[in-house]
């Protein structure tokens, strides 16, 4: 079909969505607004923004040109928020190394990227020199401390962050380019197999923090993130862009604080000393938040709190809201940049009744703006959002990457009709929430029924003296599959719990009409931890490994 295309004026200018646009309202509308790193440092968003302008400088003297990787090591910290906008903003790439994947898999990744600069938290100087000799692409290494006198090692670096910094020029001049040029890549942290790297365009960021601004900025009570909240990240700044919210909180000219390397202690101490509202984790650290809170006897309200990762169980969110915590659950992948949904609770559903409103807050959530997601068959035919029929997930929207680097098979596997497959079964209500049933190589068949992992694992979450529990599908001579159940005891209130209390619990369930009977699962083991990805979420792979043959 076609149509008319928009007359242009010779003089007019083409508004490319680059990432340095971000920073126009802010430096209009809140130049003093500041932004604090543990209780080391703080910035006004005036000066972060000529330190932005001096880390550039200094990384275009040691040679980094357009095109270029560079990569950071570090925890959440205002280096990283300066690395977040100089890189790409000078047209390189922003490497996000996760570092808490094993040495060898971030030997791998460094290198899979072509990065060819680090800069490198003298934490991990022990860790990058046993693996210096697998990257030899890299030809600058930049230190970065809290120390007055850094940790070097046997590494030979360029010179000192602060110091570098400290010799350059604010007044870098980031110019205007193509907006699809790359601006960030990292890497999936999958349980089997080589990572796999995605990557990110300016564009692509840019829509994704206005989309996320505005689903936030929608809510009407619940949920919201606005100009008057004050925001910390507690999920890794090198995980998934710490879910897009470094870009979004500086788009929206709020307060932000970083807290360096998650201790309970001094998250505790940054929400109260520095009125932190708004805030976003995996399960397992709102678990930790959640015991050093009660332990110190500290009041969370006022407290927002996005989980994602892994499945917010029901009994964790009613723990939240009981100490005052808004807490609720949002979905997406390394692979969507990540924001897809977010549970967020209509006005006219804040009833005030925990039971009620944890039903909502742990779901996946509704749709983000400008997200088209669908739930299809085995044939890729669209099932009825009825509340009732299950499909996979299946995306499109403006921020998706658009295929692994350097891994056409599986980016093959990814796309399919236009699609970005999820690998995730879900189920969406008339009221437009989605709800995660499964990983599609998670469900379990036995007795000719399909069983939810997932639910049998919340439904364990809610007895009293489970800490937490993971199932898995095991092979039977009868039935094919049947669920395994592993679970910790939680050592205030689990010592003496038995499996059959457990299976004795989850029969409620049965009699409800809410599973199954094929969900109970003929064998409870208690273990003393469940292995973890390095995001957080349950090790599946691992689990099978060990206990699949049953």
């Amino acid at each position: 079909m076609t149509g008319k295309l928009m007359q242009v004026v010779s003089s007019a200018h083409s508004y490319p969505l680059l990432i340095k646009q971000l920073w126009h309202t802010t430096l209009q509308q809140a130049p003093d607004q500041v932004i604090v790193y543990r209780d080391i440092a703080r910035f006004t968003y005036r000066e972060l923004r000529e330190r932005i302008g001096r880390l550039a400088s200094a990384l275009e003297r040691l040679g980094v040109d357009a095109g270029d990787t560079v990569g950071v090591l570090d925890w959440d910290s205002n280096r990283f928020l300066e690395a977040y906008f100089a890189v790409p903003m000078m047209g390189a790439v922003l490497q996000t190394v996760n570092v808490r994947l094993s040495p060898e898999q971030i030997a791998y990744t460094i290198d899979h990227a072509n990065t060819s600069v680090l800069l490198v938290n003298d934490e991990f100087v022990p860790m990058l020199e046993g693996i210096r000799q697998q990257l030899p692409k890299i030809r600058t290494l930049i230190v970065m401390s809290d120390r007055t006198v850094p940790q070097t090692g046997g590494l030979t670096f360029a010179g000192e962050y602060e110091d570098l910094l400290r010799g350059a020029s604010p007044g870098y001049d980031f110019p205007d380019f193509d907006e699809n040029r790359l601006a960030t890549t990292f890497y999936t942290t999958g349980t089997s197999g080589p990572p796999k790297g995605v990557s990110f365009s300016h564009r692509q960021l840019v829509l994704h923090s206005l989309a996320e601004m505005a689903f936030l900025g929608a809510a009407a009570k619940q949920g919201r993130l606005c100009r008057d909240d004050v925001y910390m990240p507690i999920t890794p700044m090198f995980h998934a862009h710490a879910w897009g919210l470094p870009w979004t909180a500086t788009l929206s000219g709020v307060k932000q604080v970083y807290p360096g390397r998650y201790d309970p202690a001094v998250l505790l101490k940054l929400i109260k000393t520095e009125g932190v509202t708004f805030t976003h984790c995996v399960p397992t650290i709102l678990q930790r938040l959640l015991a050093a809170a009660a332990a110190a006897d500290t009041d969370l309200t006022g407290l927002k709190m996005v989980i994602g990762g892994s499945e917010l169980p029901k009994a964790l969110a009613r723990q939240a809201l009981a100490l005052g915590v808004d807490v609720f659950a949002g979905y997406g992948m390394s692979e969507s940049a990540p924001l897809l949904c977010l549970s967020q609770v209509r006005s006219a559903d804040l009833s005030g009744d925990p039971e009620a409103e944890a039903e909502i807050r742990t779901r996946a959530g509704l749709a983000a703006p400008l997200v088209d997601l669908r739930l299809v068959d085995a044939g890729r035919n669209e099932v009825p959002p009825d509340g009732k029929t299950q499909g996979e997930i299946v995306l499109r929207a403006p921020w998706l990457t658009q295929g692994y680097i350097g891994n056409a098979d599986a980016s093959d596997e990814l796309w399919v009709g236009g699609y970005m497959r999820t690998g995730d079964v879900g189920i969406i209500g008339p009221d437009g929430y989605l709800r995660i049933v499964d990983r599609i190589k998670d469900v379990i068949k036995t007795g000719g029924e399909w069983v939810s992992s997932l639910q049998i694992e919340d439904l364990l979450s809610q007895r009293e003296g489970v800490s937490e529990a993971a199932v898995i599908g095991v092979k039977d001579e009868q039935w094919g599959e049947r669920p395994l159940a592993l679970v910790v005891r939680d050592e205030r209130t689990g010592r003496d719990l038995t499996d059959t209390q457990l299976k004795a619990h989850l029969k409620g369930f049965v009699e409800a009409g809410v599973i199954s009977k094929y969900g109970i699962p003929d064998t409870i083991l208690f273990v003393e931890a469940l292995p973890k990805t390095s995001v957080g979420k349950f090790n599946k792979n691992e689990l099978r490994h060990q206990y699949g043959s049953g």
